[in-house]
């Protein structure tokens, strides 16, 4: 592709090529993330050997559960998360985030979605632009996996923990080295794991985002905020013209062109939608109420995502308690740990 036509198609399609660029841009940084984090675990595993890097909070996005018991404890007792701290901030945003922003985590900067959604381009393109979806039936059987998976952690967690017992599980040795448990998984990946993998893999090359609409508890967490309807796209009935190109865009294949208003909590706000619709006004962007720009939703998402980012830092709620003795200490008998 020549560089005047990639300006031409950039120009037509300025958030479509925006948001691919914000989700390389992120997907690079957690690389970045994963790499300092291995090197940050090498160099205690290697008993100093290895030169010492310093462990980097994001780190803790990718610990869920162990968010979600943290925040157990802060709702039942006021005491922040100490151990990790980053993860419950980046918990409690991206889920609360929902309420407003809709799934817009999902669709701008999660590296999970991030790579089904790329891996779905790339079967368009092994399989020359030819789409497939899955008979209606088994989607209607596929769709409540997720939100079966969520019921039952948010059952366990939220509703029959007791809060002392999360308080203790916060404090107990697994939860406080549950990253590096997590990086010792995929450094030692089970045979099971990897063939799990690589059924996602191939089911995302065939159908659009299979792991984003069929299995993830923590989509289905944060959409979950998007039934109250405070922001949603509307369709102009009378002005559309039913050319299905909104339908045609969507990641998470809605049928945007049947409905009145978007109100799915699948919906992750990419607007690519919006932006692929010819006629203008046709569909529209409302919060509270008011007609907004396309542009407003994931601006002002990554813009509260920044303060809250930068009050965590200045209010020392992203940096854990651990000291370099505690991680020397741990990580040396990490493989006994939960055994």
């Amino acid at each position: 592709m020549n560089t005047k036509k990639l300006q031409r198609q950039i120009k037509k399609r300025p958030i479509e090529y925006a948001r691919m660029t914000v989700q390389l841009l992120f997907l690079f940084f957690i690389l970045y993330v994963g790499l300092r984090f291995y090197l940050f675990y090498n160099h205690f595993a290697t008993f100093g050997e290895a030169p010492f890097v310093e462990r980097p909070p994001a780190v803790e996005g990718f610990l869920p559960v162990s968010a979600l018991i943290g925040f157990k404890v802060w709702i039942s007792t006021g005491d922040f998360d100490p151990i990790h701290p980053a993860g419950l901030v980046l918990l409690t945003f991206i889920v609360g985030s929902g309420l407003l922003f809709r799934r817009s985590f999902c669709s701008w900067i999660c590296p999970i979605g991030t790579v089904s959604e790329w891996t779905g381009k790339l079967g368009k393109m092994i399989m020359k632009k030819k789409t497939y979806d899955l008979p209606k039936w088994l989607t209607w059987v596929l769709s409540p996996i997720k939100y079966l998976v969520l019921a039952f952690f948010l059952k366990y967690i939220l509703f029959d923990m007791p809060a002392a017992a999360a308080l203790d599980f916060m404090f107990s040795q697994y939860n406080v080295i549950s990253d590096v448990k997590m990086l010792t998984f995929f450094l030692n990946i089970s045979s099971f794991a990897v063939k799990f993998i690589l059924v996602i893999f191939v089911l995302s090359l065939f159908f659009k985002n299979f792991w984003c609409r069929f299995l993830c508890p923590y989509g289905a967490l944060i959409g979950l905020g998007s039934l109250l309807g405070i922001t949603k796209i509307k369709r102009n009935e009378d002005t559309c013209i039913d050319c299905n190109a909104c339908t045609r865009v969507c990641p998470q294949r809605i049928k945007v062109s049947e409905k009145k208003a978007v109100l799915t909590p699948e919906c992750s706000a990419c607007m690519l939608c919006v932006e692929a619709c010819p006629v203008k006004d046709t569909l529209t962007v409302n919060v509270a109420g008011k007609k907004v720009n396309k542009w407003f939703v994931p601006a002002a998402f990554f813009g509260v995502f920044a303060l809250v980012y930068i009050t965590a830092r200045l209010t020392g709620h992203w940096e854990t308690i651990l000291t370099y003795e505690d991680f020397k200490y741990l990580i040396s008998i990490v493989e006994s740990i939960g055994h």
